[in-house]
């Protein structure tokens, strides 16, 4: 019989070596070769001829009769909404997140509101035992929930368990790196035992036509842990987001094979569980103080939710002569970048000053639109004068200074005037553009066409010579 031989496997390619190395020569990630125990090959080196009595599949036209499958509703708005309208059937979801975050706590919200709903839900946890989750359960107030629940880690069990509930609407498996495949030579949690126990749990979900939630666990680096295929395996990837020590709790959509990704769900962490936030701009604003320098108030958009944060901006002299650049929910290269246009194409001193800054509320922002305003927190903050209290900002900024238009600006218009804003600064339309825009009646609209123009109106007229601002002339 043909002897065991090692291998080494990448868990973010799963390119497959014949020895350790320290970076994978397939795609460059380093640290990331796993040994695994290769399956033996044949005598001989032969192969597996193929069977005579192969079905021949049949292959059908784009355009179908059949009507699509029904949506499933959790009857939890903010996690449907990031679902696209609800669970689809057969559909499989993977959940990720940082330890502590509340993926447990959604995932078993959730499943109790299905089986409230009359859907039948299994409930499969690897890391807790049946007395743990009835505690969660009890602190969450779901006892009553009619819920069907096990603690199991062997594969074959729960696939054999799986195939006697043929009208289950929702398996939730909490979490995918402790199943453990008995054919598999490898620890659990390990790549291959991962990807196939994750193969063989989707093809169980396609063929009964059961949702699947998965929850993966996340590395140091805030990635799913396990092989990169798991998340090209399964339809949907949700990151549960947020800081262990704020309130808010953000679920992104990050892939979704059935609705937009970039969509979010905002969550509130309370003593009794994950309270859905309906309105998240009044919550993240609620904070707010209008006379402060530094702060600003900018009109973002996320997935296809307008939100309104608040990002706040301090600058401290730097005694040693090389500044600091600290900041929390956007990207700090884009700073750098900004600084920098601020510098050279206003006149603004800033080299001189560490810079702190701040998306309040835990949310981070991605979008380019965010220039605006970080550039008006910037500037309020370098001149010590507030912004007006009443206008919020969008934008995204240029490496010359000038303003450009960023998608969807009515919807970001219409929250600002929701929220009792009087006024919204934005770039300045181009002539011949596409169609006009809608501006609510309550909301003045103050066009900018270069930086320069900011630099009066994020201070409420005040004038950039009184901080020492060299006006270049462009508009």
């Amino acid at each position: 019989m043909a002897k065991s031989a090692a291998q080494f496997v990448c868990s973010a390619c799963g390119s497959v070596f014949p020895k350790w190395a320290g970076r994978c020569e397939a795609c460059g990630e380093w640290n990331t070769l796993e040994q695994e125990v290769a399956r033996p090959a044949l005598p001989g080196g032969m192969k597996v001829a193929p069977k005579s009595g192969r079905h021949k599949i049949e292959f059908v036209g784009l355009e179908g009769k059949s009507p699509p499958p029904p949506r499933i509703p959790t009857t939890i708005a903010e996690f449907d909404r990031v679902l696209g309208g609800g669970l689809v059937p057969a559909s499989v979801v993977l959940v990720g997140g940082d330890p502590g975050i509340g993926k447990s706590t959604l995932l078993l919200q959730a499943s109790a509101a299905l089986g409230r709903a009359g859907k039948q839900v299994l409930y499969i946890s690897g890391e807790e035992s049946i007395d743990q989750i009835r505690m969660r359960g009890a602190r969450l107030g779901l006892s009553s929930a009619p819920l069907a629940l096990a603690a199991a880690t062997q594969l074959g069990d729960i696939l054999s368990s799986l195939a006697s509930y043929p009208d289950a609407a929702l398996v939730v498996i909490d979490s995918i790196q402790t199943m453990w495949a008995e054919g598999v030579d490898s620890a659990p949690g390990s790549v291959t035992q991962v990807r196939a126990a994750a193969f063989e749990l989707i093809r169980a979900a396609k063929t009964q036509g059961f949702a699947l939630m998965l929850v993966g666990h996340v590395t140091k680096e805030g990635a799913l842990a396990g092989p990169r295929v798991l998340e090209h395996m399964v339809d949907v990837v949700l990151h549960f987001e947020g800081d262990r020590g704020h309130q808010f709790r953000i679920l992104r959509g990050v892939k979704n094979r059935f609705g937009a990704t970039d969509e979010i769900g905002v969550f509130e962490m309370t003593g009794a569980g994950l309270a859905e936030v309906a309105n998240p701009s009044a919550l993240f604003l609620a904070e707010r103080r209008g006379n402060v320098s530094g702060s600003a108030v900018f009109a973002g958009l996320e997935g296809s939710r307008p939100v309104l944060v608040e990002i706040q901006a301090l600058l401290a002299p730097a005694p040693g002569g090389s500044p600091r650049r600290s900041v929390i929910g956007w990207d700090s290269g884009r700073l750098s970048m900004l600084l920098a246009v601020l510098e050279t194409r206003c006149g603004l001193k800033l080299a001189m000053y560490d810079v702190y800054l701040n998306v309040a509320g835990g949310l981070r922002v991605s979008e380019p639109a965010a220039d605006l305003a970080v550039a008006a927190a910037l500037i309020s903050a370098l001149q010590d004068v507030p912004t007006d209290p009443s206008m919020v900002f969008f934008g995204e900024i240029g490496l010359s200074g000038e303003l450009r238009q960023v998608a969807q600006s009515e919807l970001r218009l219409k929250e600002a005037a929701k929220l009792g804003f009087a006024k919204a600064a934005s770039p300045r339309r181009v002539a011949g553009g596409a169609g006009r825009l809608a501006v609510p009646p309550t909301l003045g609209l103050v066009e900018l066409g270069h930086l320069t123009d900011l630099v009066a109106v994020a201070t409420g007229g005040v004038k950039g010579a009184a901080a020492g601002v060299r006006q270049t002339g462009q508009a």
